[in-house]
């Protein structure tokens, strides 16, 4: 069987690989915007199906099985996806600072006979409390940029977090473990 990891994140390639020795990449055209009214958890999962379904709808993915995810960071009622700049990175930071807050990765995974199954898994992440030179050091590595809450538990934004509750691997962007239970109810082996 062939599989694709819709996502052109290097996190969830390498995350991927403790499971599945070959697997193809291709990133998923999709629309990540979600409306009102969605609960956090749905709007993770909702783009996470868009994106596997994009992919299955290509010619050459068509007899594949495909493992889509999206990452989001939630804290109340508030979703924190990627930041558009450091300020932006600097706003979220500030927010998260010395609070608990909730990693949510919605997964969508289609088997090649067209059957899937979706979920959303989450863990807690407390902050210490940072101070503002402590978060312009870490805006200034660059690595937030492209991570939902503007961190990376895996780099240097480790030093930003007092403790976790659930999946380290979910807050990375990939719930692997659950990830090959989920599977096998479809059928598959990873």
């Amino acid at each position: 069987m062939k599989y694709i990891l819709a996502s052109s994140s290097p996190r969830r390639k390498e995350l991927l690989h403790y499971i599945l020795d070959d697997f193809d990449i291709i990133c998923a055209d999709a629309d990540e915007s979600v409306g009102d009214g969605i609960s956090p958890e749905q709007a993770a999962i909702e783009i996470a199906c868009r994106k596997a379904s994009a992919v299955r709808a290509l010619p050459q993915a068509s007899d594949c099985f495909i493992i889509a995810a999206d990452t989001i960071v939630v804290l109340g009622d508030k979703i924190f996806g990627k930041p558009s700049d450091d300020s932006d990175a600097a706003r979220m930071l500030n927010e998260l600072s010395g609070k608990t807050h909730t990693v949510m990765t919605g997964v969508c995974l289609i088997a090649p006979n067209g059957r899937s199954l979706s979920f959303c898994d989450k863990t807690d992440v407390e902050f210490y409390k940072l101070t503002e030179k402590e978060i312009a050091r870490y805006i200034a590595t660059g690595e937030p940029s492209d991570k939902a809450g503007a961190y990376g538990i895996q780099g240097g934004g480790a030093l930003l977090i007092k403790g976790i509750h659930g999946d380290y691997y979910n807050v990375m962007g990939l719930p692997i473990a659950r990830l090959k239970r989920m599977a096998e109810l479809l059928s598959v082996s990873l």
